[in-house]
């Protein structure tokens, strides 16, 4: 069948608005899109991006087929015109140009982590299939940085998830970025294989099921660590470890230790048991500790157990005591009481944090369900919008605030502090000259009217590269995946723990400042108070689309505040207490000192107050009509947001 990362990865919409604008000759016109994601995953305050070097491979083959357009033209756009398709086979990315994040980096919320520009018609193809490659690798990347955080910097993570991914695409993509993230190795052969991952495995309970005595021992040798020349001498081993249990006095179950003795002979360098499947203390460890130490005496290392049921905290620990009197008893120097203990069964990032606060005796972590389908939440919302049309910055509206989008053809800074540590992001017109080392520059939050600060970098880092521009990918000469891997793997530990403890933390992170610059702030609003204000200067309730209910404000209130709906234009029966901008921006009323009315964050922007004896008039900026007034007692008072402006540095 062939990878189905092809142009037909789409959705058809992507097909119908392409030849919408291909009919109305709109599809050569220049754009720009922001592929972004409002809300970060996890609860958390970040995102690790993921997914760009799929994103160039992808553009690096795009080309529709004959067979493809065919299927299109007989059974999905039978109406189409024939020149459409004539022009979808002509399709070559030459004309794009796109810009990122490199991948790896940490990225926030509003902060494009691409912009993609060319021909309307052709980046319009684009969105499906590059936010298909990108949500989902950029999500597990974050969930696997977030286990390690969790788990610490010297704990080992190993991925378990083949079996419980979503098809063998999902295992393969899991196994991958969850490498990136911050994990050691992978289950996964095949990734191993495709991207250079450290494999690692050990045995399943069934495996010790199989083995009932002593008699199901077949060889009682194994094969000592090979000599200079090449050569292994084989020497006994199932009477030592018998000898060890009996010096020991342990009474544990011989299927099992049978089990252990048969695959630590065919992995001598790597022996790793399951202990967990019959008792894990009375025979599961004590068997582990006679193979173990009949390993030592030969020259090899066992690697360790895994614990994959019960209190997991509590027989760490334990086991730990055990495997400490055994070295003690048997005199091997440390080489027993110090081996690995890992963990598994269905361990998430809470696990890890309750661990933690546990205390526990574990050197590492099987994870697998949680990792790889990212159970706590199983999709980044990343969107991909128009900000810029033939030159023109495009706006995307909403009456929920967190889904406005910022118009404009932008780049991002990264703004340090002396102490090293980034303390904002941001972004500014791609025609704004770039802030300087020590000199004070104006950030704005890109929504909230009266938040901002002054920020006087240490440090100013560029957070965009050309990667795609014409016909052929931008960046380095083509290396191997692994070298790539690690050095994106490398990219996303610097980051992750270069973020102060407060943005990464799990439980109520304090939220990373995401900022513009004077002059995109403006635009911004600009754009959005324009696409808010109804044509012609009407200001019916109606014309601005709000039903009595979704004003907010009673009838009642309307005869106790004065307002005026006849001067308003509007009918009587309508209640205008909340304008169309009050939705988006806001002006907070202080009615005898308590707030009445309108509230939020922005009402400076699109509103000017006069106040005329004892009447407040609010005029939109556009026309000067008025809204309303609100004849004022005494004791009222108007109070517009405007927090202090302070210096970070």
């Amino acid at each position: 069948m062939g990878s189905p990362i092809g142009p037909l990865l789409t959705d058809l919409y992507q097909l119908t608005m392409a030849y919408t604008h291909w009919q109305a000759g709109r599809h050569t016109q220049q754009a720009a899109f922001d592929l972004f994601f409002r809300s970060p995953p996890f609860h958390g305050e970040y995102c690790v991006f993921a997914g760009l070097e799929d994103v160039l491979t992808f553009l690096d083959k795009y080309a529709f087929t004959a067979d493809d357009v065919d299927y299109l033209r007989s059974q999905v756009m039978v109406d189409a015109e024939s020149g459409f398709f004539s022009w979808l086979l002509a399709l070559r990315p030459a004309e794009l140009t796109v810009r990122a994040l490199p991948e790896g980096t940490v990225a926030f919320p509003h902060v494009p982590m691409m912009t993609i520009s060319g021909p309307l018609g052709f980046v319009q193809l684009l969105e499906s299939t590059l936010l298909n490659l990108v949500n989902y690798a950029s999500l597990v990347a974050t969930n696997a940085a977030r286990h390690r955080l969790a788990a610490g910097r010297s704990a080992n993570l190993l991925e378990f998830g083949l079996r419980r991914a979503q098809g063998p695409d999902g295992a393969m993509t899991a196994s991958r970025y969850a490498y990136v993230g911050g994990f050691d190795g992978t289950s996964n052969v095949a990734a191993g294989r495709a991207f250079g991952i450290p494999t690692v495995g050990t045995h399943a309970h069934s495996y010790v099921q199989c083995f009932s005595s002593l008699s199901d021992v077949q060889v009682d040798t194994i094969a000592a660590p090979a000599a200079a020349d090449g050569t292994a001498e084989t020497v006994p081993f199932l009477a030592s470890v018998l000898a060890i249990r009996a010096r020991l006095g342990y009474h544990t179950k011989d299927g099992e230790l049978a089990a252990f003795i048969c695959y630590a002979q065919s992995f001598p360098r790597s022996f790793l048991a399951l202990v967990d499947t019959y008792d894990t203390l009375a025979s599961g460890v004590p068997n582990f500790i006679c193979v173990a130490a009949a390993l030592l005496s030969v020259g090899h290392t066992p690697r360790g157990i895994r614990l994959d049921s019960g209190d997991l905290a509590l027989l760490s620990k334990r086991s730990r005591v055990m495997l400490a009197d055994a070295d003690a008893a048997l005199g091997l120097n440390g080489a027993l009481a110090d081996v690995p203990i890992v963990a598994s069964n269905d361990i998430s990032e809470t696990t890890l944090h309750s661990l933690q606060s546990q205390g526990h005796a574990l050197t590492g972590y099987g994870i697998g369900t949680n990792l790889v389908t990212c159970a706590t939440q199983p999709a980044l919302g990343g969107v991909f919008k128009l900000v810029s049309l033939g030159g023109v910055p495009k706006v995307k509206l909403s009456e929920d605030v967190a889904k406005l989008s910022i118009p404009g053809e932008k780049t991002a800074y990264r703004l340090y502090g002396a102490e090293g540590t980034p303390l904002v992001d941001l972004m500014m017109l791609a025609t704004e000259a770039a802030p300087m080392v020590g000199v004070p520059v104006l950030c704005r939050h890109p929504f909230v009217e009266g938040s901002r600060c002054l920020v006087r970098p240490a440090r100013v880092e560029c957070l965009y590269v050309t990667v795609w521009s014409g016909h052929c990918r931008s960046d380095d000469p083509p290396r191997g995946v692994r070298s790539y891997l690690e050095e994106v793997r490398r990219r996303v530990a610097e980051q992750v723990w270069a973020l102060p403890a407060e943005h990464t933390r799990s439980l109520n992170p304090t939220p990373y400042k995401v900022s513009v610059s004077e002059a995109l702030f403006s635009l911004t609003h600009k754009r959005t108070f324009r696409g808010l204000l109804p044509r012609g200067g009407a200001t019916t309730a109606a014309d601005f689309g709000i039903s009595t209910k979704q004003c907010g404000l009673r009838s009642a209130w309307n005869g106790r505040l004065g307002l005026r709906p006849g001067a308003m234009g509007v009918g009587a029966g309508a209640t205008f207490g909340r304008t169309a901008y009050a939705r988006w921006y806001d002006m907070t009323l202080l009615w005898c000192g308590a707030p009445l009315l309108l509230t939020g964050w922005s009402a400076r922007w699109w509103c000017g107050p006069s106040v005329a004896g004892a009447d407040m008039i609010i005029q939109n900026l556009s026309g000067g009509c008025l809204l309303f007034r609100v004849p004022l007692l005494a004791t009222a008072s108007v109070w517009l947001a405007e927090a202090p402006l302070r210096m970070l540095s």
